[in-house]
Protein backbone atom coordinates (compact mmCIF):
# COMPACT_ATOMS: atom_id res chain seq x y z
CA UNK A 1 0.00 0.00 0.00
CA UNK A 2 0.90 3.85 -0.82
CA UNK A 3 1.59 6.01 2.29
CA UNK A 4 0.80 9.41 1.97
CA UNK A 5 3.92 11.54 2.78
CA UNK A 6 3.46 13.76 5.76
CA UNK A 7 4.25 17.03 4.21
CA UNK A 8 1.15 15.91 1.48
CA UNK A 9 -0.78 15.37 4.81
CA UNK A 10 0.02 18.81 6.16
CA UNK A 11 -0.99 20.39 3.08
CA UNK A 12 -4.26 18.55 2.55
CA UNK A 13 -5.71 19.52 6.43
CA UNK A 14 -4.53 22.95 6.17
CA UNK A 15 -6.86 23.36 2.80
CA UNK A 16 -9.45 21.62 4.41
CA UNK A 17 -9.26 23.78 7.33
CA UNK A 18 -9.27 26.77 5.01
CA UNK A 19 -12.66 25.45 3.40
CA UNK A 20 -14.18 25.02 7.13
CA UNK A 21 -13.58 28.57 7.62
CA UNK A 22 -14.89 29.74 3.83
CA UNK A 23 -18.34 27.54 4.59
CA UNK A 24 -18.33 29.12 7.74
CA UNK A 25 -18.44 32.72 6.38
CA UNK A 26 -21.18 31.32 3.70
CA UNK A 27 -23.59 29.63 6.51
CA UNK A 28 -23.13 32.74 8.61
CA UNK A 29 -24.24 35.14 5.69
CA UNK A 30 -26.98 32.81 4.74
CA UNK A 31 -28.19 32.35 8.45
CA UNK A 32 -28.78 36.57 8.34
CA UNK A 33 -30.00 36.64 4.96
CA UNK A 34 -32.78 33.60 5.48
CA UNK A 35 -33.63 35.47 8.88
CA UNK A 36 -34.34 38.32 7.59
CA UNK A 37 -36.00 36.96 4.43
CA UNK A 38 -38.30 34.75 6.66
CA UNK A 39 -39.72 37.73 8.26
CA UNK A 40 -39.82 40.01 5.30
CA UNK A 41 -42.31 37.22 3.69
CA UNK A 42 -44.46 36.86 6.75
CA UNK A 43 -45.58 40.48 6.11
CA UNK A 44 -46.27 40.04 3.18
CA UNK A 45 -48.12 36.65 3.03
CA UNK A 46 -50.53 39.16 5.73
CA UNK A 47 -50.94 41.98 3.60
CA UNK A 48 -54.00 42.18 1.81
CA UNK A 49 -53.00 44.43 -0.63
CA UNK A 50 -49.30 43.15 -1.87
CA UNK A 51 -47.45 45.71 -4.51
CA UNK A 52 -45.99 42.39 -5.95
CA UNK A 53 -45.59 38.94 -6.36
CA UNK A 54 -42.87 36.65 -4.05
CA UNK A 55 -39.95 37.25 -6.25
CA UNK A 56 -40.66 41.13 -5.89
CA UNK A 57 -40.88 40.35 -1.85
CA UNK A 58 -37.96 38.55 -1.96
CA UNK A 59 -35.68 40.95 -3.69
CA UNK A 60 -36.86 43.60 -0.73
CA UNK A 61 -35.54 41.10 1.62
CA UNK A 62 -32.40 40.79 -0.15
CA UNK A 63 -32.24 44.57 -0.25
CA UNK A 64 -32.82 45.35 3.37
CA UNK A 65 -30.43 42.39 4.01
CA UNK A 66 -27.79 45.08 2.76
CA UNK A 67 -28.94 48.07 4.15
CA UNK A 68 -28.09 46.59 7.39
CA UNK A 69 -24.57 45.89 6.51
CA UNK A 70 -24.20 49.70 5.32
CA UNK A 71 -25.02 49.64 2.06
CA UNK A 72 -26.91 52.80 0.52
CA UNK A 73 -30.63 51.44 -1.41
CA UNK A 74 -31.80 53.38 -4.40
CA UNK A 75 -36.04 52.97 -4.83
CA UNK A 76 -36.83 53.61 -8.49
CA UNK A 77 -40.49 53.61 -7.86
CA UNK A 78 -40.83 56.99 -7.16
CA UNK A 79 -43.89 60.03 -7.95
CA UNK A 80 -41.44 62.06 -10.03
CA UNK A 81 -39.85 59.46 -11.66
CA UNK A 82 -36.50 59.91 -10.37
CA UNK A 83 -35.02 57.28 -8.49
CA UNK A 84 -34.27 58.08 -4.71
CA UNK A 85 -31.82 56.74 -2.39
CA UNK A 86 -32.07 55.63 0.93
CA UNK A 87 -29.48 55.90 3.01
CA UNK A 88 -30.74 55.63 6.88
CA UNK A 89 -29.73 52.24 8.84
CA UNK A 90 -31.59 50.83 10.98
CA UNK A 91 -29.14 50.28 13.63
CA UNK A 92 -31.06 47.22 15.24
CA UNK A 93 -30.77 45.36 12.14
CA UNK A 94 -26.94 45.42 12.36
CA UNK A 95 -27.04 43.80 15.63
CA UNK A 96 -27.65 40.60 13.60
CA UNK A 97 -25.09 40.50 10.64
CA UNK A 98 -22.47 41.52 12.38
CA UNK A 99 -22.86 38.98 15.38
CA UNK A 100 -22.91 36.49 13.18
CA UNK A 101 -19.74 37.14 10.95
CA UNK A 102 -18.07 37.76 14.59
CA UNK A 103 -18.80 34.17 15.71
CA UNK A 104 -18.37 32.55 12.69
CA UNK A 105 -14.75 34.15 12.42
CA UNK A 106 -14.18 33.61 15.83
CA UNK A 107 -15.29 29.87 15.78
CA UNK A 108 -12.78 29.21 12.48
CA UNK A 109 -9.89 30.70 14.46
CA UNK A 110 -10.94 28.58 17.80
CA UNK A 111 -10.94 25.51 15.82
CA UNK A 112 -7.49 25.69 14.96
CA UNK A 113 -6.04 26.52 18.39
CA UNK A 114 -7.51 23.75 19.93
CA UNK A 115 -5.27 20.96 18.33
CA UNK A 116 -1.96 23.43 19.03
CA UNK A 117 -2.82 23.00 22.80
CA UNK A 118 -2.91 19.47 23.16
CA UNK A 119 0.14 16.68 23.24
CA UNK A 120 2.74 16.78 20.56
CA UNK A 121 0.49 14.18 18.09
CA UNK A 122 -2.29 16.83 17.90
CA UNK A 123 0.37 20.05 18.15
CA UNK A 124 2.04 18.42 14.70
CA UNK A 125 -2.00 17.75 12.85
CA UNK A 126 -2.52 21.46 14.05
CA UNK A 127 0.43 22.77 13.12
CA UNK A 128 -1.45 21.98 9.04
CA UNK A 129 -4.20 23.95 9.58
CA UNK A 130 -4.53 28.10 8.46
CA UNK A 131 -3.24 31.15 10.64
CA UNK A 132 -5.44 33.50 12.58
CA UNK A 133 -4.93 35.32 9.17
CA UNK A 134 -5.96 32.80 6.73
CA UNK A 135 -9.20 32.05 9.07
CA UNK A 136 -9.84 35.64 9.40
CA UNK A 137 -9.62 36.03 5.04
CA UNK A 138 -11.67 32.63 4.52
CA UNK A 139 -14.43 33.96 6.83
CA UNK A 140 -14.64 37.23 5.31
CA UNK A 141 -14.68 35.80 1.39
CA UNK A 142 -17.53 33.34 2.13
CA UNK A 143 -19.49 36.52 3.73
CA UNK A 144 -18.95 38.37 1.04
CA UNK A 145 -19.40 36.03 -1.62
CA UNK A 146 -23.41 35.52 -0.42
CA UNK A 147 -23.62 39.08 -0.23
CA UNK A 148 -22.38 39.51 -3.80
CA UNK A 149 -25.02 37.07 -5.08
CA UNK A 150 -27.86 39.16 -3.08
CA UNK A 151 -26.85 42.56 -4.49
CA UNK A 152 -27.42 40.72 -7.65
CA UNK A 153 -30.17 39.03 -7.14
CA UNK A 154 -32.08 42.50 -5.83
CA UNK A 155 -30.62 44.42 -8.79
CA UNK A 156 -34.20 44.09 -10.52
CA UNK A 157 -36.48 44.77 -7.24
CA UNK A 158 -38.09 47.33 -5.25
CA UNK A 159 -34.67 48.23 -3.52
CA UNK A 160 -31.55 47.59 -4.78
CA UNK A 161 -27.95 48.24 -3.53
CA UNK A 162 -25.68 50.70 -5.31
CA UNK A 163 -22.84 49.23 -6.13
CA UNK A 164 -20.67 52.01 -4.97
CA UNK A 165 -21.41 51.18 -1.51
CA UNK A 166 -20.77 47.34 -1.79
CA UNK A 167 -16.85 48.19 -1.34
CA UNK A 168 -17.32 50.75 1.51
CA UNK A 169 -18.73 49.76 3.97
CA UNK A 170 -19.92 46.65 3.62
CA UNK A 171 -16.52 44.89 2.60
CA UNK A 172 -15.16 47.16 6.09
CA UNK A 173 -18.37 46.20 8.51
CA UNK A 174 -17.73 42.12 7.71
CA UNK A 175 -13.90 42.86 7.52
CA UNK A 176 -14.51 44.67 10.94
CA UNK A 177 -16.43 41.63 12.40
CA UNK A 178 -14.60 39.07 11.56
CA UNK A 179 -11.15 40.28 12.97
CA UNK A 180 -12.80 41.30 16.01
CA UNK A 181 -13.85 37.33 16.05
CA UNK A 182 -10.13 36.18 15.64
CA UNK A 183 -9.26 38.44 18.18
CA UNK A 184 -11.82 37.05 20.33
CA UNK A 185 -10.48 33.54 19.80
CA UNK A 186 -7.02 34.57 20.20
CA UNK A 187 -8.09 36.22 23.73
CA UNK A 188 -8.24 39.85 22.83
CA UNK A 189 -4.37 40.55 23.59
CA UNK A 190 -3.52 44.45 23.61
CA UNK A 191 -0.09 43.76 21.58
CA UNK A 192 2.76 43.75 20.16
CA UNK A 193 2.56 46.27 18.24
CA UNK A 194 2.95 45.79 14.39
CA UNK A 195 6.34 45.57 13.33
CA UNK A 196 5.98 48.83 10.71
CA UNK A 197 5.04 51.05 13.92
CA UNK A 198 7.82 53.57 15.48
CA UNK A 199 9.74 51.79 18.00
CA UNK A 200 8.54 54.06 20.77
CA UNK A 201 5.01 53.37 20.07
CA UNK A 202 6.05 49.52 20.38
CA UNK A 203 8.14 50.10 23.44
CA UNK A 204 4.95 52.17 25.18
CA UNK A 205 2.52 48.82 24.30
CA UNK A 206 5.24 46.67 25.37
CA UNK A 207 4.95 48.14 29.28
CA UNK A 208 2.37 46.95 31.27
CA UNK A 209 0.95 50.40 32.60
CA UNK A 210 0.53 51.52 29.33
CA UNK A 211 -1.95 49.12 28.90
CA UNK A 212 -3.66 49.29 32.18
CA UNK A 213 -3.83 53.24 31.36
CA UNK A 214 -5.03 52.41 27.78
CA UNK A 215 -7.52 49.85 29.29
CA UNK A 216 -9.17 53.03 31.65
CA UNK A 217 -9.49 55.05 28.84
CA UNK A 218 -11.11 52.69 26.50
CA UNK A 219 -13.56 51.77 29.74
CA UNK A 220 -14.35 55.21 30.96
CA UNK A 221 -14.72 56.50 26.87
CA UNK A 222 -17.12 53.35 26.74
CA UNK A 223 -19.04 54.57 29.66
CA UNK A 224 -19.48 57.80 28.65
CA UNK A 225 -20.79 56.80 25.19
CA UNK A 226 -23.18 54.30 27.08
CA UNK A 227 -24.02 57.22 28.88
CA UNK A 228 -24.72 59.77 26.12
CA UNK A 229 -26.89 56.76 24.51
CA UNK A 230 -28.83 56.49 27.50
CA UNK A 231 -29.63 59.84 28.07
CA UNK A 232 -30.60 60.50 24.34
CA UNK A 233 -33.27 57.53 24.83
CA UNK A 234 -34.48 59.26 27.55
CA UNK A 235 -35.22 62.68 25.33
CA UNK A 236 -36.67 60.59 22.99
CA UNK A 237 -39.06 58.70 25.33
CA UNK A 238 -40.18 61.89 27.42
CA UNK A 239 -40.47 63.74 24.25
CA UNK A 240 -42.73 60.63 22.86
CA UNK A 241 -44.85 61.00 26.08
CA UNK A 242 -45.53 64.72 25.77
CA UNK A 243 -46.81 64.13 21.90
CA UNK A 244 -48.36 60.76 22.36
CA UNK A 245 -51.31 61.79 20.64
CA UNK A 246 -49.29 62.55 17.50
CA UNK A 247 -47.33 59.70 17.63
CA UNK A 248 -50.76 57.78 17.34
CA UNK A 249 -52.25 59.34 14.51
CA UNK A 250 -49.25 58.94 12.57
CA UNK A 251 -48.70 55.37 13.26
CA UNK A 252 -52.50 54.88 12.44
CA UNK A 253 -52.80 56.47 9.73
CA UNK A 254 -49.38 55.12 7.78
CA UNK A 255 -51.29 51.50 7.78
CA UNK A 256 -55.46 50.70 7.95
CA UNK A 257 -54.77 46.83 8.43
CA UNK A 258 -53.01 44.85 11.39
CA UNK A 259 -50.31 43.62 9.22
CA UNK A 260 -49.09 46.81 7.97
CA UNK A 261 -48.90 48.51 11.33
CA UNK A 262 -46.82 45.28 12.29
CA UNK A 263 -44.64 46.40 9.80
CA UNK A 264 -44.35 50.03 10.90
CA UNK A 265 -44.02 49.07 14.77
CA UNK A 266 -41.16 46.62 13.39
CA UNK A 267 -39.65 49.63 11.39
CA UNK A 268 -39.73 52.33 14.36
CA UNK A 269 -38.04 49.24 16.59
CA UNK A 270 -35.01 48.79 14.84
CA UNK A 271 -35.04 52.85 14.50
CA UNK A 272 -34.63 53.03 18.48
CA UNK A 273 -31.14 53.00 18.15
CA UNK A 274 -30.94 55.77 15.66
CA UNK A 275 -33.45 57.96 17.65
CA UNK A 276 -31.29 57.58 20.73
CA UNK A 277 -28.24 58.84 18.80
CA UNK A 278 -30.57 61.79 17.50
CA UNK A 279 -31.44 62.61 20.99
CA UNK A 280 -28.12 62.58 22.30
CA UNK A 281 -27.21 64.75 19.32
CA UNK A 282 -29.54 67.25 20.53
CA UNK A 283 -28.36 67.37 23.84
CA UNK A 284 -24.52 67.90 23.14
CA UNK A 285 -25.96 71.23 20.92
CA UNK A 286 -25.08 70.41 17.55
CA UNK A 287 -28.68 68.61 16.70
CA UNK A 288 -30.07 67.19 13.72
CA UNK A 289 -31.06 68.34 10.39
CA UNK A 290 -34.67 67.90 9.25
CA UNK A 291 -34.18 68.50 5.81
CA UNK A 292 -31.71 71.00 4.32
CA UNK A 293 -33.67 74.33 5.38
CA UNK A 294 -34.40 73.23 8.69
CA UNK A 295 -32.41 72.35 12.25
CA UNK A 296 -33.92 71.43 16.07
CA UNK A 297 -30.98 72.19 18.71
CA UNK A 298 -32.10 72.88 21.94
CA UNK A 299 -31.63 76.59 21.07
CA UNK A 300 -34.80 76.35 19.39
CA UNK A 301 -36.04 75.02 15.72
CA UNK A 302 -35.25 76.88 12.78
CA UNK A 303 -36.68 76.48 9.21
CA UNK A 304 -39.32 74.39 7.29
CA UNK A 305 -38.64 70.69 8.32
CA UNK A 306 -39.70 68.50 5.82
CA UNK A 307 -40.92 65.76 8.29
CA UNK A 308 -42.22 62.25 7.08
CA UNK A 309 -45.34 60.80 8.43
CA UNK A 310 -44.16 58.33 10.87
CA UNK A 311 -44.51 57.64 14.90
CA UNK A 312 -40.79 58.28 16.08
CA UNK A 313 -40.89 62.13 14.22
CA UNK A 314 -43.56 63.05 16.66
CA UNK A 315 -40.37 63.64 19.36
CA UNK A 316 -39.55 66.26 16.83
CA UNK A 317 -39.84 69.78 18.75
CA UNK A 318 -41.57 72.92 17.85
CA UNK A 319 -40.81 75.38 15.97
CA UNK A 320 -39.72 78.41 17.53
CA UNK A 321 -37.05 79.25 19.92
CA UNK A 322 -36.52 76.59 22.97
CA UNK A 323 -37.65 77.26 26.40
CA UNK A 324 -36.21 75.54 29.80
CA UNK A 325 -37.01 72.07 29.03
CA UNK A 326 -35.44 72.49 26.13
CA UNK A 327 -32.56 73.52 27.76
CA UNK A 328 -32.42 70.66 30.01
CA UNK A 329 -31.21 68.22 27.49
CA UNK A 330 -28.03 70.04 28.05
CA UNK A 331 -27.54 67.87 31.27
CA UNK A 332 -27.02 65.00 28.85
CA UNK A 333 -23.29 65.19 28.35
CA UNK A 334 -22.77 67.05 31.19
CA UNK A 335 -23.79 63.38 32.74
CA UNK A 336 -21.37 61.29 30.14
CA UNK A 337 -18.45 63.98 31.27
CA UNK A 338 -19.52 62.84 35.08
CA UNK A 339 -19.20 59.13 33.71
CA UNK A 340 -16.22 59.33 32.43
CA UNK A 341 -14.80 61.02 35.26
CA UNK A 342 -15.86 58.41 37.40
CA UNK A 343 -14.45 55.67 35.81
CA UNK A 344 -11.08 56.94 35.08
CA UNK A 345 -10.93 57.91 39.01
CA UNK A 346 -11.93 54.18 39.80
CA UNK A 347 -8.37 53.46 38.60
CA UNK A 348 -6.84 56.31 39.45
CA UNK A 349 -7.45 56.19 43.45
CA UNK A 350 -8.98 52.81 44.37
CA UNK A 351 -11.36 52.64 47.35
CA UNK A 352 -9.24 49.75 48.51
CA UNK A 353 -5.39 50.97 47.71
CA UNK A 354 -3.23 52.73 49.75
CA UNK A 355 -2.17 56.52 48.52
CA UNK A 356 0.99 55.43 47.46
CA UNK A 357 -0.36 53.24 44.72
CA UNK A 358 -2.87 56.09 43.07
CA UNK A 359 -2.27 57.79 40.13
CA UNK A 360 -0.32 61.37 39.91
CA UNK A 361 -2.34 63.92 38.57
CA UNK A 362 -0.92 64.01 35.68
CA UNK A 363 -1.74 60.31 34.55
CA UNK A 364 -5.24 61.21 35.69
CA UNK A 365 -5.73 63.97 33.17
CA UNK A 366 -3.67 62.21 30.27
CA UNK A 367 -6.56 59.12 30.59
CA UNK A 368 -9.15 61.61 31.35
CA UNK A 369 -8.50 62.89 27.90
CA UNK A 370 -7.95 59.93 26.13
CA UNK A 371 -11.52 58.73 27.51
CA UNK A 372 -12.86 62.13 25.91
CA UNK A 373 -10.97 61.38 22.73
CA UNK A 374 -12.34 57.80 22.91
CA UNK A 375 -15.69 59.29 23.38
CA UNK A 376 -16.11 61.94 21.14
CA UNK A 377 -14.56 59.53 18.21
CA UNK A 378 -17.23 56.58 19.07
CA UNK A 379 -20.21 59.37 18.93
CA UNK A 380 -18.96 60.86 15.54
CA UNK A 381 -19.05 57.20 14.37
CA UNK A 382 -22.36 56.33 15.42
CA UNK A 383 -24.06 59.45 14.31
CA UNK A 384 -22.04 59.05 10.92
CA UNK A 385 -24.14 55.96 10.57
CA UNK A 386 -27.68 57.25 12.56
CA UNK A 387 -28.79 59.52 9.32
CA UNK A 388 -28.40 59.82 5.55
CA UNK A 389 -30.82 60.75 3.15
CA UNK A 390 -34.23 58.92 2.75
CA UNK A 391 -35.19 61.01 -0.98
CA UNK A 392 -33.75 63.42 -3.07
CA UNK A 393 -34.57 67.46 -3.02
CA UNK A 394 -35.40 68.55 0.90
CA UNK A 395 -34.92 64.52 2.19
CA UNK A 396 -31.57 64.46 1.04
CA UNK A 397 -30.29 65.24 4.52
CA UNK A 398 -31.68 63.86 7.40
CA UNK A 399 -30.22 63.54 10.67
CA UNK A 400 -27.84 64.00 13.05
CA UNK A 401 -24.03 65.73 11.29
CA UNK A 402 -21.19 63.64 12.88
CA UNK A 403 -18.31 66.06 12.30
CA UNK A 404 -20.07 68.64 14.62
CA UNK A 405 -21.31 65.58 16.81
CA UNK A 406 -18.10 63.75 17.77
CA UNK A 407 -16.19 67.38 17.96
CA UNK A 408 -19.06 68.30 20.85
CA UNK A 409 -18.91 65.20 22.72
CA UNK A 410 -15.11 66.02 23.09
CA UNK A 411 -15.32 69.19 24.33
CA UNK A 412 -18.14 68.39 26.76
CA UNK A 413 -16.08 65.69 28.32
CA UNK A 414 -12.96 66.52 28.31
CA UNK A 415 -13.75 70.21 29.71
CA UNK A 416 -16.28 69.29 32.67
CA UNK A 417 -14.20 65.70 32.69
CA UNK A 418 -11.05 66.53 33.95
CA UNK A 419 -11.43 69.06 36.62
CA UNK A 420 -14.19 66.72 37.68
CA UNK A 421 -11.86 63.57 37.60
CA UNK A 422 -9.09 65.50 39.32
CA UNK A 423 -11.99 66.70 42.09
CA UNK A 424 -12.60 63.41 42.92
CA UNK A 425 -9.06 61.91 43.14
CA UNK A 426 -8.94 64.74 45.64
CA UNK A 427 -12.12 63.93 47.81
CA UNK A 428 -11.18 60.56 47.73
CA UNK A 429 -7.17 61.01 48.79
CA UNK A 430 -8.14 62.85 51.21
CA UNK A 431 -6.58 62.44 54.85
CA UNK A 432 -9.91 61.75 57.08
CA UNK A 433 -11.03 59.49 54.34
CA UNK A 434 -14.47 57.91 52.92
CA UNK A 435 -16.48 55.61 54.71
CA UNK A 436 -14.98 52.12 52.61
CA UNK A 437 -11.10 53.88 52.78
CA UNK A 438 -11.12 53.93 56.58
CA UNK A 439 -9.99 49.94 56.86
CA UNK A 440 -7.35 50.59 54.34
CA UNK A 441 -3.95 50.86 55.57
CA UNK A 442 -1.84 53.60 54.39
CA UNK A 443 1.53 53.31 52.76
CA UNK A 444 2.49 56.38 52.48
CA UNK A 445 6.07 55.27 52.68
CA UNK A 446 5.73 52.71 49.83
CA UNK A 447 8.02 53.87 46.75
CA UNK A 448 6.37 54.94 44.05
CA UNK A 449 7.94 51.83 42.02
CA UNK A 450 6.71 49.19 44.09
CA UNK A 451 3.78 50.53 44.01
CA UNK A 452 3.77 50.50 40.71
CA UNK A 453 5.27 46.62 40.69
CA UNK A 454 2.48 45.65 43.06
CA UNK A 455 -0.33 47.37 40.54
CA UNK A 456 1.06 45.21 37.76
CA UNK A 457 0.77 42.05 39.60
CA UNK A 458 -2.94 42.70 40.38
CA UNK A 459 -5.87 41.20 38.60
CA UNK A 460 -8.19 43.31 36.35
CA UNK A 461 -11.43 42.45 38.09
CA UNK A 462 -10.56 43.21 41.77
CA UNK A 463 -13.07 40.86 43.68
CA UNK A 464 -13.79 40.95 47.28
CA UNK A 465 -12.33 37.41 47.89
CA UNK A 466 -15.30 35.34 47.14
CA UNK A 467 -15.05 34.64 43.64
CA UNK A 468 -17.08 38.31 42.54
CA UNK A 469 -15.92 41.34 41.00
CA UNK A 470 -16.17 44.20 43.04
CA UNK A 471 -18.53 46.59 41.09
CA UNK A 472 -18.22 50.39 41.92
CA UNK A 473 -22.24 50.47 43.11
CA UNK A 474 -20.97 47.93 45.89
CA UNK A 475 -17.87 49.61 47.59
CA UNK A 476 -19.12 47.69 50.44
CA UNK A 477 -18.10 44.04 49.35
CA UNK A 478 -14.75 44.15 50.12
CA UNK A 479 -15.16 45.14 53.82
CA UNK A 480 -17.97 42.14 54.03
CA UNK A 481 -15.77 39.31 53.14
CA UNK A 482 -13.21 40.56 55.29
CA UNK A 483 -15.87 40.22 58.57
CA UNK A 484 -16.99 36.86 56.84
CA UNK A 485 -20.00 36.07 54.60
CA UNK A 486 -23.08 37.35 55.45
CA UNK A 487 -22.00 39.23 58.30
CA UNK A 488 -20.96 36.53 60.77
CA UNK A 489 -18.29 37.44 63.17
CA UNK A 490 -17.12 36.39 66.60
CA UNK A 491 -15.48 33.05 67.46
CA UNK A 492 -18.42 30.79 66.40
CA UNK A 493 -18.55 31.92 62.84
CA UNK A 494 -17.01 29.94 60.75
CA UNK A 495 -13.57 31.21 58.91
CA UNK A 496 -14.19 32.16 55.39
CA UNK A 497 -11.18 30.85 53.41
CA UNK A 498 -11.36 34.11 50.96
CA UNK A 499 -11.55 36.72 54.08
CA UNK A 500 -9.47 39.71 52.93
CA UNK A 501 -6.17 40.33 53.90
CA UNK A 502 -7.48 44.29 55.32
CA UNK A 503 -8.44 43.30 59.00
CA UNK A 504 -11.87 45.31 59.61
CA UNK A 505 -11.97 47.42 62.55
CA UNK A 506 -13.07 46.61 65.68
CA UNK A 507 -13.69 47.65 69.25
CA UNK A 508 -10.05 47.83 71.32
CA UNK A 509 -9.06 45.34 73.88
CA UNK A 510 -9.94 47.44 76.99
CA UNK A 511 -13.68 47.28 76.16
CA UNK A 512 -13.93 43.71 76.29
CA UNK A 513 -15.47 42.19 79.20
CA UNK A 514 -13.36 40.57 81.66
CA UNK A 515 -9.84 41.23 79.92
CA UNK A 516 -6.70 41.39 81.94
CA UNK A 517 -3.38 42.74 80.75
CA UNK A 518 -0.22 40.84 80.73
CA UNK A 519 1.82 41.73 83.08
CA UNK A 520 5.69 42.23 81.90
CA UNK A 521 7.95 39.48 80.84
CA UNK A 522 10.89 38.92 82.78
CA UNK A 523 14.12 40.15 81.29
CA UNK A 524 16.01 36.47 81.73
CA UNK A 525 17.21 34.58 78.54
CA UNK A 526 14.61 32.38 77.21
CA UNK A 527 17.18 29.70 76.99
CA UNK A 528 18.11 29.74 80.73
CA UNK A 529 15.79 26.47 81.36
CA UNK A 530 16.30 26.91 85.38
CA UNK A 531 14.97 30.33 84.95
CA UNK A 532 11.75 31.34 85.98
CA UNK A 533 10.19 31.57 82.41
CA UNK A 534 10.01 27.76 82.23
CA UNK A 535 8.85 28.02 86.09
CA UNK A 536 5.22 25.58 86.42
CA UNK A 537 2.97 29.05 87.45
CA UNK A 538 4.56 30.73 85.17
CA UNK A 539 3.75 28.44 82.40
CA UNK A 540 0.09 28.11 83.92
CA UNK A 541 -0.59 31.76 83.57
CA UNK A 542 0.95 31.85 80.05
CA UNK A 543 -1.38 28.99 79.12
CA UNK A 544 -4.49 30.73 81.04
CA UNK A 545 -4.15 34.17 79.37
CA UNK A 546 -4.22 32.63 75.84
CA UNK A 547 -6.61 30.45 76.67
CA UNK A 548 -9.17 33.40 77.28
CA UNK A 549 -7.65 35.30 74.40
CA UNK A 550 -8.65 33.13 72.30
CA UNK A 551 -12.68 33.11 72.54
CA UNK A 552 -12.47 29.36 73.63
CA UNK A 553 -10.75 27.97 70.96
CA UNK A 554 -7.49 26.72 72.34
CA UNK A 555 -7.85 22.92 74.25
CA UNK A 556 -8.03 22.43 78.07
CA UNK A 557 -4.64 20.92 78.39
CA UNK A 558 -3.12 20.37 81.65
CA UNK A 559 -0.49 22.59 82.45
CA UNK A 560 1.14 19.80 84.81
CA UNK A 561 2.14 17.20 82.25
CA UNK A 562 4.33 20.20 79.85
CA UNK A 563 5.73 21.36 83.31
CA UNK A 564 7.03 17.44 84.19
CA UNK A 565 8.00 16.82 80.84
CA UNK A 566 9.74 20.09 80.72
CA UNK A 567 11.57 19.29 83.93
CA UNK A 568 12.59 15.76 83.05
CA UNK A 569 14.49 16.87 79.71
CA UNK A 570 16.05 19.68 82.00
CA UNK A 571 17.85 17.00 84.51
CA UNK A 572 18.47 14.91 81.60
CA UNK A 573 20.42 17.87 80.06
CA UNK A 574 22.39 18.63 83.64
CA UNK A 575 23.11 15.03 83.85
CA UNK A 576 24.94 14.47 80.23
CA UNK A 577 25.68 17.52 78.86
CA UNK A 578 26.93 16.02 75.22
CA UNK A 579 23.84 13.43 74.57
CA UNK A 580 25.82 11.07 72.22
CA UNK A 581 29.51 10.80 73.28
CA UNK A 582 29.75 7.76 70.81
CA UNK A 583 28.89 9.62 67.44
CA UNK A 584 31.52 12.05 68.64
CA UNK A 585 34.15 9.68 69.09
CA UNK A 586 35.27 8.73 65.65
CA UNK A 587 37.34 6.16 66.79
CA UNK A 588 34.78 4.40 69.07
CA UNK A 589 31.53 1.85 68.16
CA UNK A 590 28.89 3.05 65.54
CA UNK A 591 25.69 3.94 67.17
CA UNK A 592 23.25 1.21 67.82
CA UNK A 593 20.49 1.31 64.95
Amino acid sequence: MTQRTPKVTVRRNRTLALVSALVKGVVAAGLGLGSLTVLVMVVWISSPYPDSGPGGALRAAAGVWLLAHGAGLVRPDTLSGVPAPVGMVPLLLVLGPVWLAHRAARDAAESQEEPREGPREGARDGAAGPSRVGAFCAVTAGYLLVVAGAAAYARGGPLYADPDTLAFPVALVVAGAAAAGVWTAAGRPFGPAPSWSPLAVQEAVARTLFRRRAEAAFRSAAAGLTMLLGGGALLVAVALGRNAGAAQDAFLGLAGDWSGRIAVLLLAAALVPNAALWGAAYGLGPGFSLGTGATATPLGLDGTPALPRFPLLAAVPDQGAGALPNWAALAVPVAAALAVAWFAVRRAAPADAPRARAWSPRETVLVTLLAALGCGAGTALLTAVAGGPIGTGALSEFGPVWWLTGPAALVWTAVIGVPAALLMRLWRLRTPGWAWRRDVPEADGLPVAEADADEEEEEEGEGDGAGRPRRWWAPWRGRRAAAGEGGREGPGAPASPAASSVPSPGPAPEAASGFEPYDFLPTDPWHEKGGPWHGKETREARWASLKQGSGGLMADFPAERTADRAGRTDRADRADPVPDRRAADPDGPGATP
